[in-house]
């Protein structure tokens, strides 16, 4: 009669929490139920900045100099033109987009990389309704001409005040905002 040998469960593999306190100072958890389904169709959370571009912020780093958002785009164009002064990571959505500097598209599903010191003019087609793309941003990013001549900056700090300012407008609680800032 053989007995049939069970291999030893490793303690990584174990269904048992951490049982020590977690890093002191570290930021706290945040979680966003619904980002791909419900969460886009809330019309108030989205921040205005043009009547036909908003930003939906998910996290607000100040603390690490980065922030994630949601950018929506209801009209062609050009959106913007910008340098990057840290890495971008980007997540199409909904529609497409492309930079007329490269002969790539960003398309719904796709995935791109910008890295830092680039310049480019975001351009949305004719044909695209409404775009949605999630962007990672580190650092900030200059505004600029067709020349280089900075026109405006934006990066972390600046969405929080946008953020906050809208969402007042709104009616929502000061802690709203609070809430997605790390």
């Amino acid at each position: 009669m053989q007995t049939e040998v069970k291999p030893a469960v490793k303690p990584d593999e174990e269904v048992i929490a951490y049982q020590l306190p977690q890093a002191p100072y570290m930021s706290k958890d945040l979680v966003h139920g619904g980002v791909m389904t419900d969460w886009l169709e809330d019309d108030n959370l989205w921040v205005p900045a043009t009547e036909t571009v908003s930003f939906k912020p998910l996290i607000l780093s100040a603390s690490q100099g980065y922030y994630v958002n949601l950018l929506r785009v209801r009209r062609s164009g050009v959106i913007s033109r910008h340098r990057h002064s840290g890495a971008v990571h980007a997540m199409v959505l909904k529609g497409r987009w492309y930079y007329l500097e490269h002969d790539w598209v960003a398309e719904q599903g796709g995935y791109a990389f910008e890295p830092a010191g680039e310049t480019h003019t975001l351009f949305v087609p004719e044909d695209v309704p409404e775009m949605i793309t999630w962007f990672h941003v580190t650092g900030g990013y200059t505004y600029v001409d067709p020349q280089g001549v900075a026109q405006g900056y934006e990066d972390v700090f600046t969405k929080i005040e946008a953020a906050r300012k809208h969402y007042a407008s709104i009616g929502l609680p000061a802690d709203y905002i609070e809430s997605i800032i790390r």
